[in-house]
């Protein structure tokens, strides 16, 4: 069971990055996925989730910006980020859910990431 992100970098504040996550299959069959990040000397915070069925819910500071999305078929999970700010700054990690649904809770999730590194100039 794996979970590997991709897609970070480096981006001057006001640009757009999109992540990916590509999963196994046995990860990604009926599992609620989600975004987390953490930055430097700061808690993991959660970022945004989508259900199974694509019903999706985000945390306030991204909310407008970024948009998670999934592909089924690719078994892959998404995260457009768009008017990137300084404080978008962290390693961003992918997770799936024991259940089907959205959820905001790190301890629902059982698979993790590896992390990839967004960095967000001014």
């Amino acid at each position: 069971v794996q979970l590997q992100a991709s897609g970070g970098g480096l981006v001057q504040a006001g640009g757009s990055l999109r992540l990916s996550c590509a999963a196994s299959r046995r990860t990604f069959s009926n599992n609620g996925m989600a975004w987390f990040r953490q930055a430097p000397g700061k808690e993991r915070e959660f970022v945004a989730t989508i259900s199974w069925r694509g019903a999706t819910y985000y945390a306030d500071s991204v909310k407008g910006r970024f948009t998670i999305s999934r592909d089924n078929a690719k078994n892959t999970v998404y995260l457009q980020m768009n008017s990137l700010k300084p404080e978008d700054t962290a390693v961003y990690y992918c997770a799936a859910n024991r259940y089907p649904a959205v959820s905001s809770n790190s301890g629902d999730y059982k698979y993790w990431g590896q992390g990839t590194l967004v960095t967000v100039s001014s």
